[in-house]
């Protein structure tokens, strides 16, 4: 069984042995209830780097909805068995209190990206995924941090922070790793009922279907407004944002020459959905 490590003290020990032999660290944030698309995060690590740690910790500090905290997934054993078969080489898997402990009062922000899409729609998310991240990479001295591009508009966040900070990580964002109906993977899913999970995949089928539609020329707000009226008659309870931005920046964008993304949310049986794809 992969070690699972629950102290930055006994982290710390760890990893400056494998500092000391020249060894690469590449480290995998997580909040645990892990599927597919952890795991080949912790595979790109692993090929990329001599030594691989995945962070598992439900983090108090971006949830906004107490009840979404409490009702998150936690299944770490269970994750320690899917992360024996990479295999990593340890897990870190600290308490909230050893994270914030007493006392801790800093908060890290990152101003432009992190205000529109989910940083609207989640005030507050961005700052606790900005910080704790930030510790994280304190934490594990981590040389690479692997990201998915599920998560696109997080995945620009700590990019610019690690920009901004001049933190010593070079960031890793991997593909989006899907079911075979195109749903993407997320610990969410397991919360849809049956007939729920039937309707998911129109999710990804709409967006796919206005992205080409506004390749081939179709006006970007008449291809958007058709995949939400997709999705709404596909029996989604609603539909919360469709939006075209610049990839980088996330601001909007009708300008075809820079690389853009199509991101979305919407809600399905109660549980909130999220995609993005290239445009």
């Amino acid at each position: 069984m992969t070690e699972i490590i629950r102290t930055v003290a006994d982290l710390r020990a760890k990893v400056r042995g494998w500092k000391a032999a020249g060894e690469s660290i590449g480290v995998v944030p997580t909040m645990g209830a892990l599927h597919e698309g952890h795991l080949s995060l912790a595979r790109a690590a692993r090929v990329e780097c001599d030594r691989v740690i995945v962070t598992i910790f439900v983090n108090p500090k971006q949830f906004n909805n107490p009840e979404d905290l409490l009702k998150y997934p936690r299944t770490e054993e269970a994750d320690a068995v899917l992360l024996a078969t990479v295999p990593v080489d340890a897990i870190f898997a600290p308490s909230p209190e050893e994270v914030y402990p007493e006392g801790f009062g800093s908060v890290v922000s990152v101003s432009g990206v992190s205000e529109p899409l989910e940083g609207k729609m989640r005030p507050g998310h961005f700052d606790g995924v900005s910080t704790v991240v930030t510790k994280l990479f304190g934490m594990t001295l981590a040389d690479r941090g692997y990201f998915g591009q599920k998560d696109w508009q997080q995945l620009q966040v700590v990019l610019k922070l690690v920009r901004d900070l001049n933190l010593p990580v070079t960031i890793v964002g991997c593909e989006t790793i899907r079911e075979a109906d195109g749903l993407a993977m997320s610990s969410r899913n397991v919360r849809l009922t049956a007939e729920g999970r039937a309707k998911a995949p129109v999710f990804y089928a709409a967006i796919t279907a206005a992205a080409t539609d506004i390749r081939a020329g179709l006006p970007d707000r008449m291809a958007i407004r058709e995949a939400a009226e997709a999705m709404r008659g596909a029996g989604f309870d609603r539909v919360e944002y469709i939006e075209l931005r610049d990839a980088e920046t996330l601001i909007p964008s009708d300008d075809p020459t820079r690389p853009r993304r199509m991101l979305a949310a919407a809600w399905l049986d109660g549980v909130r959905l999220i995609d993005n794809i290239p445009v």
